[in-house]
């Protein structure tokens, strides 16, 4: 029997005496008599078997948590060993930027003075240099970026109660504008860029 085992036969034991003990003192006026020692060293006995094994219990649990620990640990460390690779194969190669001709163009953006939003989800321009004028007439910071697949290719400045603008070389394709203050473009602070 493991450790675990005896604790929980010992504390049943500890119960189930107690109950027969209150039940044979409430029921019995001589009780316990002469047997008065033989019942308190019995309950010692249990009293310190449980509180025994609990201990030893409780110490077998710490060491197959750590044991666990120490597992997870070494599979953690292989993972970081060798990352690169896996990744390396599902992930695509990003593809060549195509050349970015053309006479370009400047986009007007505005903030919203109350909200967490842009007055527009949609710009277009021609392909060439790209610039986005931002106006922000809010107190809070903004900024606008261009995007495309994830990658940043150009951020302004963040401002309060101004202006800003941001100028990227785009070829033609769909880009993303967005404000990359934390948690601004997951509240809506962002919107796609055509060129063509």
């Amino acid at each position: 029997m493991s450790n675990g085992d005896l604790f929980y036969v010992c504390g049943i034991a500890l119960a189930v005496s107690a109950v027969l003990v209150s039940f044979a003192g409430l029921r019995v006026k001589s009780f316990p008599g002469k047997a008065g020692p033989i019942v308190a060293v019995g309950f010692m006995v249990l009293i310190g078997a449980t509180a025994s094994f609990a201990v030893l219990h409780a110490k077998d649990e710490e060491e197959a948590k750590a044991a666990e620990l120490s597992e997870a640990n070494q599979e953690i460390s292989q993972e970081e060993e060798s990352p690169v690779e896996a990744e390396s194969e599902e992930v695509p190669a990003p593809k060549p930027q195509a050349a970015a001709k053309g006479p370009g163009g400047t986009l007007q953006l505005a903030a919203s003075p109350t909200d967490l939003a842009f007055d527009t989800t949609s710009l277009t321009s021609k392909p060439g240099k790209v610039t986005i004028d931002l106006d922000n007439p809010a107190t809070l910071e903004h900024n606008v970026a261009i995007d495309q697949n994830g990658k940043e290719l150009a951020t302004s400045a963040t401002i309060s109660k101004g202006k800003t603008s941001v100028s990227a070389d785009l070829a033609p394709g769909t880009y993303t504008f967005l404000c990359t203050v934390p948690g601004h473009a997951e509240a809506g602070m962002e919107g796609t860029l055509v060129v063509k």
